[in-house]
């Protein structure tokens, strides 16, 4: 093969004449600022959180490398003084190229308040921009104090039956009231929320089109409160208000057996006030309150987040065709309800990111009959619930069982459930095809097994159809190669995270766990941040954490906590190392002070663990590293100590990078002095002058925490490498490593100069490897490497089909397969540095950055290897061109002597060569060319 020509330019910035990317003015029609959100992304939302917002904006992308110099935001509360007398906040003219993150300094905002803004900017030029479209945003209910309403509930509602477990089935209430508006309407806003789940309902009519609603936090401390518009649903005149209600996380048999206990006493109750504006100033407002009528006799017979849900059209509520929802629905059958009142010490708060929806629908692929029933593939494993469109008989039951795997005669595979059973059922009033999909449940699955239906007919796949429901963000980044397998590797992180972001981080969406495992997401926050928008996701989740930290500051390993005062290495750092990711990846400093007391009061615990420098933190270690020999083979070969000691100073060394960034210096001395000294004791405990671990048995994650984490010093890090190397030697060029190690394999190896090394395991295709579960047919991330085989079936010890720890390889792939990675927080600096190997011809990747799209695309033929890339406005990038490129075996094909063969956008570039290949580019599209 041809070796690689190469050359190397150290140029402090280059902005290129000759490339027309360089603008003499942005005074153009499309210059206006772009992409309006304030905080975490919100894009004109209604029912807000925060009345001390922030403001971003992306500067438009028109092929003119456009930097911002100074910029002027404008605020009021009514449209019309936008841009010239904006009565809340004018921010003047401030000389800065920030885009982002921009807080709110204007008068005080109140609940209910609506805002509008816009924003300018002035180019590099000093030529100002047009104005931006103008955006708003309402403030929702911001205090305990905004609510009359109260709490409702079936009165005496008797969950007299107990399942197996001796916990009560809360029967689904249906709650309805009926009201007058005798006047015009100008504006209608419902706020409302549930200890439990709920779908409402105007005249027959739903409100929004979220599932699962409120979501779940922890109860005891906040309950997260929705606003809806419901202006349009409204009639001059009588009007039904209508509420289904479920139990949910609130008060369902979710979490670990033995604290179900404690859900004895709880009910399902919901909480509603819509308040209506009319057109002469007058207002209305319509409450929950005892003046409401409730059954327990509706269709939905029992629902439940593992059981599933059971729904009987014979009881469907329709009295002389009028609906129960509907105006002049007799609830004469119906009893009263019982209140309670608003805890003050549970906050209810707008709703902080975004709701869970139906998302996509996946049609069955194929029908197959074994026994006497049929089952349907959906070809993907998913999250959500099924559509169903089948014939019946009157009085028939359709059974639906849901699994994520089959057995090899075809059945169901189910024993990786637990006791989740799964099961939906759908009983028939009357002949004739039945359209159903259920509503306060879901399930982990990719095959449906449904039986009881007319069969008369043949089944078709039209039958069924997935709808896959999770988060409401949108897909930020994408990876894509000539390998199929790394592509369905990519699918597999991207299944896994819509699978597992259903209102809360969880560790899997099937069985009878689905809790939000701290470990499982430190180890995916990173690859989470570039797959989706899921900013606002994080910090919503944060503030949970926050809310369940201990008094003793601990963290639980399981928010929200389901589990009891554990607390773990490795798992509850979470606390300090999930905010500091979100910073990174978006550069919002808000993230940083909202969590710092939480991560200082970390530290605390952490040191209350210590013992002469060295942390005895209880761990599970690196959970479910392959061939473990402990006597739980679940738990890895890594020492304990090493574990929390390592974490201990990786938690200490964000702290004090976090207070850095927060400009609060004595305590980045603080921390930083403290990080210092858990390197050395580490070091000194744990390494010898050789750089081998002398403590605890020999593992590929001992040397990767200790190298990933900086903990030793440069020399002994050097010694440690041939250590390293030789336990993926000593494991026949595998991995060894479970859920702490993983994540770290690839960017050490890289770090250490040995990126052949990590591309030989990311393409690697025996046990245990990324792309093993690839080549048995997996759709998402497993939690065992092995979790299914074609020749041994699925793992003994039974393991979820779809957990997205391994997933965070996605990381490496994106930073550094593709190329692209931020040097600055928020990609303010972007760094594209792919790695050229023969296992591609081709990688690419784009993101959709704060500041706009960032993308890298690397191709390699038998002369030239090509890097297409886009730079966003008010960006700056630093491009490595290759200066090698990796064989199949791993080796590099080596360099040549420089040449002045490197073409940037067809132009030959004559520069004086140096030691470094890298050139910085300012924002525009970039063709670069390297003759081979």
């Amino acid at each position: 093969m041809q070796k690689l020509k190469t050359i190397c330019l150290l140029l402090t910035f280059c902005i290129l004449p000759a490339c027309s990317l360089v603008s003499e003015s942005t005074d153009t029609a499309d210059n206006k600022p772009q992409q309006l959100k304030i905080n975490q992304g919100f894009v004109n939302p209604i029912g807000f959180y925060d009345a001390k917002p922030n403001f971003s904006w992306q500067l438009p992308q028109i092929g003119q490398s456009i930097q911002q110099s100074r910029y002027q935001i404008v605020v009021a509360s009514n449209p019309e003084l936008l841009p010239n007398q904006p009565d809340l906040w004018d921010s003047q003219v401030v000389t800065s190229n920030q885009t982002t993150f921009i807080d709110y300094q204007g008068k005080t905002l109140s609940s209910r308040q609506k805002v509008y803004w816009q924003v300018k900017y002035w180019d590099q030029h000093a030529q100002p921009s047009n104005w931006s479209e103008i955006a708003h945003f309402e403030l929702g209910l911001l205090s305990n104090q905004d609510w009359q309403a109260q709490w409702i509930e079936i009165e005496n509602q008797q969950p007299i039956k107990l399942n197996r477990f001796k916990t009560p089935i809360h029967i689904p209430q249906h709650l309805r009231t009926e009201f007058a508006a005798n006047k015009t309407i100008n504006k209608a806003r419902l706020y409302i929320t549930a200890k439990g789940v709920f779908e409402a309902f105007i005249n027959g009519q739903r409100i929004g089109d979220d599932i699962l609603t409120p979501g779940y936090t922890p109860y005891k401390k906040r309950i997260e409160t929705l606003t809806y518009d419901v202006t349009n649903l409204i009639n001059q005149g009588n009007n039904a208000f209508g509420i289904q209600l479920a139990e949910g996380w609130y008060a369902g048999r979710f979490g670990p057996k033995r604290h179900w206990h404690k859900k004895l006493n709880l009910t399902p109750k919901v909480l509603a006030q819509l308040e209506i504006e009319f057109t002469d100033g007058s207002k209305q407002r319509v409450i929950t309150d005892k003046n409401w009528r409730a059954t327990q006799n509706g269709p939905v017979r029992t629902s439940g987040l593992y059981d599933g849900e059971r729904y009987d059209a014979n009881f469907e509520l329709i009295d002389n065709k009028i609906a129960w929802h509907q105006v002049g629905y007799s609830t004469s059958s119906w009893q009263a309800v019982k209140t309670s009142t608003l805890e003050q010490d549970v906050l209810l708060a707008p709703k902080r990111h975004f709701t869970s929806k139906n998302k996509e629908e996946l049609p069955a692929l194929s029908v197959t009959k074994v026994a006497d029933k049929y089952i349907f593939d959906l070809g993907q494993n998913m999250v959500g619930v099924p559509r169903i469109k089948i014939p019946m008989l009157k009085g028939q039951t359709l059974n639906l069982r849901f699994a994520e795997g089959i057995n090899a005669d075809g059945s169901l595979y189910t024993r990786n459930l637990g006791s989740a059973k799964q099961l939906d059922y759908y009983t028939a009033k009357q002949d004739g095809i039945i359209e159903w999909q259920p509503q306060f449940t879901f399930h982990g699955f990719r095959y449906v097994e449904i039986s009881g239906f007319d069969q008369s007919y043949q089944p078709q796949t039209s039958w069924v159809t997935g709808i896959v429901q999770y988060t409401d963000f949108a897909l930020a980044g994408s990876f894509e190669s000539s390998h199929p397998q790394l592509n369905q590797l990519q699918s597999n992180i991207e299944w896994g995270l819509k699978g597992n972001f259903l209102d809360i981080p969880t560790d899997c969406p099937q069985r009878s766990e689905r809790l939000g495992w701290t470990g499982d997401a430190l180890a995916f926050a990173n690859t989470s941040l570039f797959v989706a928008d899921s900013h606002a996701f994080w910090a919503a989740w944060m503030q949970s954490i926050r809310e369940e930290q201990f008094e003793n500051h601990g963290v639980p390993v399981v928010v929200p906590n389901e589990v009891g005062e554990i607390v773990q290495a490795g798992w509850s750092d979470a606390a300090v190392t999930i905010p500091w990711d979100v910073y990174w990846r978006t550069g919002d400093t808000d993230i940083l002070a909202e969590n710092y007391d939480m991560m200082t009061r970390w530290i605390k615990y952490h040191q209350s663990q210590l013992k002469d420098g060295i942390s005895h933190m209880w761990t599970v270690g690196d959970w479910l590293q392959p061939y473990s020999t402990m006597p739980d083979s679940r738990r890895g070969e890594t020492d304990n100590t090493l574990i929390s000691s390592a974490f201990y100073a990786r938690s200490l060394d964000l702290v004090a990078r976090t207070a850095k960034v927060l400009g609060k210096q004595q305590d980045w001395q603080h921390y930083l002095t403290l990080f210092e000294q858990a390197k050395r004791d580490f070091q000194q405990y744990y390494f010898d002058q050789q750089g081998q671990l002398k403590v605890g048995k020999q593992t590929q994650t001992a040397y990767l925490l200790a190298i990933g984490f900086d903990l030793l010093d440069e020399e002994t890090t050097q010694k440690a490498v041939p250590h390293l190397l030789a336990q993926f030697d000593a494991a026949g060029g595998h991995l060894r490593t479970g859920f702490l190690g993983t994540p770290l394999i690839a960017p050490v190896l890289d770090k250490v100069g040995r990126a052949d090394v990590a591309l030989d395991l990311v393409f690697k295709q025996t046990y245990p490897s990324w792309l093993y579960p690839v080549s048995q047919g997996a759709t998402t991330m497993w939690e065992r490497w092995d979790g299914f085989t074609f020749d041994k079936g699925y793992a003994k010890k039974a393991g979820s089909l779809n957990h997205y720890a391994y997933g965070a390889i996605g990381q490496w792939l994106y930073d550094r397969l593709a190329g692209i990675s931020p040097l600055t927080a928020g990609y303010q600096t972007i760094r594209i540095a792919p790695i050229v190997t023969e296992h591609l011809s081709f990688a690419q990747a784009s993101y959709q950055s704060p500041h706009g799209l960032i993308s890298s695309k690397w191709q390699l033929n038998n002369s030239t290897v090509t890097l297409d890339i886009v730079i966003p406005a008010n960006t700056t990038a630093e491009v490595n061109i290759p200066t090698h490129i990796y064989n199949k075996q791993g080796q590099t094909t080596g360099t040549t002597k420089l040449s002045d063969e490197v073409y940037l956008n067809g132009e030959l570039l004559k520069q004086s060569l140096s030691s470094n290949s890298q050139l910085t580019l300012a924002a525009g599209k970039y063709k670069i060319e390297v003759k081979r």
